[in-house]
C-alpha cells in the first residue's frame, strides 16, 4: 500500500485527489494532511481517512478543529498549524508519495524538502517549478525522485514523451482555451470587469488561477514548467489556443511526427495517472466520447491580447531568479484587480514594470529565492501604491 500526504487537501486539486482515492480502495493509505481555513472539510477529510498528521493554516483553529475530527468520530491525529506545520505533514517518515498542491509559494519548502528526501511528487503546486525550477530539479536527480505532472498539459506531455527519446523530441506545443478574452478587442480589454475576468467558459477554479488563465498568465507559468519538467529550451515550448479543451498537448518529434493527449477535461484523469504511474489503471474510468466532437481549432495567442504571455517568456530567457520575480508580481498585481485598485491590463504593467525594476543576483538555495519572492512583492506593491506603471499597455515580448 502506498503511504501519502496531501499538501492543498482542501483545495480543488485536493477533493479530486480524495474522488480518485475512492475509487482505488486499498491501494493508498493518506497518513498526512495540510490545508488552509476550511476546517469543517479538513475535519471531514481526516475523520475519513485518518492521517497520522493535520496541519491547518491558523493555530487559532486547532480546537475547532480537534472538535469537528472528534465529532467525526475519527481518531485525533497530531495537529500542527503555519508554514512549519506545512514541512513537517511532508517530512512523514513512511511517505512514498507527496500530492503537492498548496497554494502558492507556501508549499515550495515542504515539497523542496520532500524531494531531497527522494519522495516522488504528484506536483500541482506551479509556484514550486515556476519560482524554484534550478534547485528542485536538481534535487531531484540527485535524490531520484520522480515529479510526476498534475496539470492537465503537462500530464499529457508526460504521456506524450513515453513515444520516443528524449532527444527525438523537437517541441512541446501546450494548449489553452483562451479564457473569457480570446475574441475580445484589445482596445477593450482596458475596461474589463473583474466579474468578466472570473467567467471562465471551461474550468472552475480558485480566484487567482482563474484571472491567470484570462490574462493567459497561466500559460507563460506553464511554459517555465514545462522547461524544468522536460528538460528543454523555452524556445523549444509553443503554445495553442484550442477552444475546445480537448488536446491537452502535443509532443512534435524530429520526424515531424505529433503525438497529442485527447481527454476529458477532469482533474482525476491526471492525478489518477500520478498517483498510479508507471501502471493505468481503470480506476475513474474517464472516457472521452469522441461521436460528441464537432471541430478540434486550433489558433495562435494574440500578443497584443495576451501580453502576459509574453512577459513570462521574456522572464524565462533571462533566467536566474526572473521567473521567481514573475510570480510574485502577477500574485500582488492580481490581488490589486479582484480589489479592484488597478484595471485589467494594470496586471501586465505591473509585472513588465516589476522586471524592468529588479536585478536579482542567480539564487544559490531556498533561502535565496524566498528573499526574491519577498523583494519583488515589494517592489510590486510600491509601483501600485505610488502609480509607477503608466497607462501604455507594455511593449511586446515574443512568445515563440
Amino acid at each position: 500500500m502506498k503511504k501519502i500526504a496531501i499538501l492543498g487537501s482542501t483545495g480543488s486539486i485536493g477533493r479530486s485527489c480524495f474522488r480518485v482515492l475512492d475509487q482505488l480502495p486499498g491501494q493508498f493509505q493518506v497518513v498526512a494532511l495540510a490545508a488552509g481555513g476550511n476546517v469543517e472539510l479538513l475535519a471531514e477529510q481526516a475523520a475519513k481517512c485518518r492521517p497520522e498528521v493535520v496541519s491547518v493554516a491558523n493555530e487559532s483553529d486547532i480546537p475547532r478543529l480537534r472538535e469537528l475530527i472528534a465529532r467525526a468520530g475519527g481518531p485525533l491525529p497530531e495537529i500542527l498549524h503555519g508554514p512549519a506545520g506545512i514541512r513537517q505533514a511532508a517530512a512523514h517518515s513512511s511517505l512514498d508519495m507527496l500530492v503537492s498542491a498548496a497554494v502558492g509559494v507556501a508549499g515550495l519548502p515542504a515539497t523542496y524538502d520532500a524531494v531531497k528526501r527522494g519522495v516522488n511528487i504528484a506536483l500541482a503546486n506551479k509556484e514550486v517549478l515556476v519560482v524554484a525550477g534550478a534547485l528542485v530539479t536538481a534535487a531531484a536527480r540527485e535524490s531520484g525522485a520522480a515529479l510526476l505532472p498534475v496539470d492537465s498539459e503537462h500530464n499529457g506531455v508526460h504521456q506524450c514523451m513515453r513515444a520516443g527519446r528524449h532527444e527525438e523530441v523537437r517541441r512541446l506545443i501546450l494548449t489553452a482555451s483562451g479564457g473569457p478574452f480570446r475574441r475580445t478587442p484589445p482596445r477593450d480589454l482596458e475596461n474589463v470587469t473583474v466579474e468578466q475576468a472570473l467567467n471562465h467558459p471551461t474550468w472552475k477554479m480558485g480566484s487567482r488561477i482563474t484571472i491567470d488563465s484570462a490574462t493567459m498568465t497561466n500559460k507563460g507559468f506553464e511554459v517555465i514548467e514545462a522547461c524544468w519538467l522536460f528538460d528543454l529550451h523555452v524556445d523549444q515550448v509553443d503554445v495553442l489556443i484550442h477552444p475546445q479543451s480537448t488536446v491537452h498537448c502535443l509532443v512534435e518529434y524530429v520526424d515531424g511526427s505529433l503525438i497529442a493527449q485527447l481527454s476529458v477535461t477532469d482533474m482525476c484523469l491526471p492525478i489518477q495517472y500520478a498517483l498510479t504511474y508507471p501502471a493505468r489503471v481503470t480506476g475513474c474510468d474517464l472516457r472521452l466520447d469522441l461521436d460528441e466532437l464537432r471541430s478540434l481549432e486550433f489558433e495562435r495567442p494574440d500578443q497584443e491580447r495576451f501580453p502576459c504571455l509574453g512577459l513570462a517568456y521574456q522572464a524565462m530567457r533571462m533566467g536566474g531568479a526572473y521567473p521567481c520575480v514573475l510570480n510574485a508580481a502577477d500574485e500582488v498585481a492580481v490581488a490589486a484587480f479582484l480589489d479592484r485598485k488597478i484595471p485589467y491590463l494594470g496586471i501586465a504593467r505591473t509585472i513588465a514594470t516589476t522586471l524592468d525594476t529588479m536585478h536579482p543576483a542567480a539564487p544559490k538555495s531556498l533561502d535565496d529565492i524566498l528573499e526574491v519572492d519577498c523583494e519583488a512583492r515589494r517592489v510590486a506593491s510600491s509601483l501600485l501604491a505610488t502609480s509607477q506603471l503608466g497607462a501604455a499597455t507594455p511593449a511586446l515580448v515574443s512568445a515563440s
